[in-house]
């Protein structure tokens, strides 16, 4: 069966996605492949497909337990024999699995890393004939990435000991070019074909948003989005307990999820989000990698994360169907201080050159908080992706901003900074600057002899933010920078000169002037197709409501359907499927296969049901235009 059929009878799409292709075709010819796609872009189809068409099995090695259960759930849903080991099996299931394995009855394995060097494992693999290896998420391997895994460093040894060497590939969503090269390196990828197609999730929406206060901007937000399913992220366990005790109170269903809470509650935390009994997840990063609910809407960060790495990864868990999504990142300059705090604590033995990179990633996250220009530009300029000026889909890009000149203010914080390096021959941090220019009374500033300066309270008429946000465009301009680990100091830069000497002008792009808008507006939505049908939305809830029956297996008065395993509602058919199900309208079997999403399993399982909900739907809505039954093609 050619690669184009088996496309479609099992995962419903009649063409490849950019770079899918070539990604499953090196594969099948034996070749490595390392595929750096983001999230949404069908990664999963480019070893999962393969593997139906390699003899032998394929290994997955999965960093978490619960993208493995969604993954594989989905896998079963659409007619492909997958199973999969980790620590939830118990001794029995564990044993059924071996034997399946062993009859032939699994084509996909998935394997958490931490199982690769278990005895029962190892024998497996000795007896068994392994064609592909995919490494998911296989930026775990490098020390450089934010998720390392210790244990991802075991695949190479399990390939190289392997009776025979299979094909292997390497896919990840976010990873700068140090982690690209870390990952070919660790495991041992021969000649691989490179795939990037690049790191831009058009349907996500991104702000950045300074509320006076984030928790009654974050209840207005999920009050005006009551029917989305989203995710808050908080920095810390006590913040999560603190906004999820909040949400309870006010009557929005939540949970919540960290490493602080007993394994048992945080299971059922989850599958509470996953099987849609609750909206709102309410967490710190312990929640997140491998997440795959694909009908998230929405991520809100309570707080900054210390990357912009973490921040598009985690931010990234929105809009996985492709649907338009919003990520929202609340930001105080408390966040700094917090971010800061984490960072110093949260790595044991921390030499000089990771604590220098960690400090040099956290500024290019203040940046991105504080930056007037391009949203995603800063996130694409980060993993080194070209991209227009202007997006268009970003709280920067949709706001109305102003230039004015800080010519005067420019050369007062600059002076200040030469005064202060003139007389000392050192400098200080940027707060000591901030509170040295605006005049502070406070002890340490006279204990060194910083009010004694002539630029001492040049500008105590100015807010510190503001002053702050002079200092941050002067270091995006190189007139400033920071030198100095791992506490750096403010000394002037290579431009500097010319402002001070030379006539050259600064001016600051600030937004304008304009009556607050509510946080609870809804979605961000897709520019319309002129070529699609629309979406009808009332037909859309009723599928909804079918999917969630079926998925839950609780049927109400009149369905027509056996009672099926307990699966996400997103495994029966993702958000986009049922959008398109709901602009299409199918009459007929062969229509309801031209659905996005929909293969022959499912269209078996399910399609005569979600073909009697439309055709229910059109008589009572359009005058009987539902009955088709003469011409029913299937």
């Amino acid at each position: 069966m050619s690669k184009l059929t088996l496309l479609k009878q099992y995962f419903g799409h009649g063409s490849f996605r950019p770079g899918q292709e070539s990604l499953v075709d090196a594969l099948l010819s034996g070749r490595d492949v390392m595929g750096v796609m983001p999230t949404g872009a069908g990664k999963s189809v480019c070893y999962q497909l393969p593997a139906l068409m390699l003899p032998g099995l394929t290994l997955v090695i999965s960093p978490l337990i619960s993208l493995m259960k969604d993954q594989v759930a989905g896998l079963i849903q659409a007619g492909i024999p997958a199973a999969y080991i980790n620590s939830t099996l118990d001794l029995e299931s564990y044993r059924d699995v071996f034997r399946q394995v062993r009859r032939g009855e699994c084509r996909l394995l998935y394997v958490a890393p931490e199982r690769l060097q278990t005895e029962g494992f190892l024998h497996l693999t000795e007896e068994l004939p392994v064609s592909m290896v995919a490494v998911d998420e296989a930026h775990c391997v490098s020390q450089w990435g934010q998720d390392f895994r210790p244990s991802y460093l075991q695949i190479a040894e399990l390939i190289r000991n392997l009776p025979q060497r299979p094909v292997v590939g390497a896919f990840t969503a976010t990873a700068t070019q140090q982690v690209r090269e870390d990952i070919e390196t660790l495991l041992e990828l021969q000649n691989p074909l490179r795939v990037t197609t690049g790191f831009d999730r058009p349907n996500l929406s991104f702000e950045v948003v300074r509320p006076a206060k984030k928790s009654p901007w974050l209840f207005d937000f999920l009050s005006g989005n009551p029917n989305q399913s989203g995710i808050v992220y908080c920095s810390t366990r006590k913040t999560v307990d603190a906004v999820w005790m909040e949400l309870q109170e006010q009557g929005i269903p939540a949970a919540r999820y960290h490493a602080g809470m007993a394994d048992q509650e945080r299971k059922e935390s989850q599958e509470d989000f996953v099987y849609d009994r609750v909206r709102v997840m309410v967490a710190t990063n312990a929640f997140g990698m491998g997440i795959d609910k694909s009908n998230v809407s929405f991520v809100v960060h309570y707080n900054m994360p210390k990357d912009l790495e973490s921040y598009y990864q985690e931010a990234g868990r929105a809009g996985r169907d492709g649907e338009p999504a919003r990520c929202v990142l609340l930001f105080a300059p408390s966040d700094i201080r917090t971010a800061q705090f984490l960072i110093s604590n949260s790595q044991e033995d921390l030499d000089p050159e990771r604590e220098r990179l960690s400090l040099s990633r956290l500024n290019r996250m203040v940046r991105y908080c504080k930056t007037t220009d391009c949203l995603r530009g800063e996130i694409l300029d980060y993993f080194g992706e070209p991209h227009p000026e202007r997006c268009g889909n970003c709280s920067c890009c949709r706001e109305e901003f102003t230039q004015r000149d800080i010519t005067l203010e420019a050369q007062k914080i600059l002076s200040a900074v030469a005064r202060v390096e003139r007389k000392y021959r050192y400098s200080f941090g940027i707060t000591l600057v901030i509170q040295h220019l605006r005049g502070s009374q406070n002890q340490r500033i006279s204990q060194l002899g910083l009010d004694t300066l002539p630029t001492y309270g040049i500008m105590r008429d100015t807010d510190q933010r503001q002053v702050q946000d002079y200092i941050d465009l002067l270091l995006k301009k190189d007139c400033l920078r920071f030198e100095g680990d791992p506490y750096p100091v403010l000394r002037l830069g290579p431009q500097a000169k010319g402002v001070l000497f030379q006539g050259q002008r600064v001016s600051i792009r600030e937004r304008a002037s304009a009556p607050a808008k509510k946080s609870g507006v809804s979605a961000v939505s897709r520019k319309p197709d002129p070529l699609a049908p629309p979406v009808d939305q009332d037909l859309l809830g009723v599928l909804k409501a079918l999917r969630l029956r079926l998925a839950h297996g609780t049927p109400q008065e009149g369905d027509n359907f056996a009672k099926e395993e307990d699966v996400p509602a997103y495994v029966v058919f993702s958000n986009a499927s049922l959008s398109d199900m709901a602009a299409r309208q199918p009459r007929t079997m062969l229509e309801f296969l031209e659905v996005s999403g929909v293969g022959q399993v499912k269209a078996q399982r399910y399609g005569q049901l979600f073909l009697d909900a439309v055709r229910t739907w059109l008589d009572e809505n359009q005058g009987g235009l539902g009955d088709f039954g003469d011409f029913d093609e299937s």
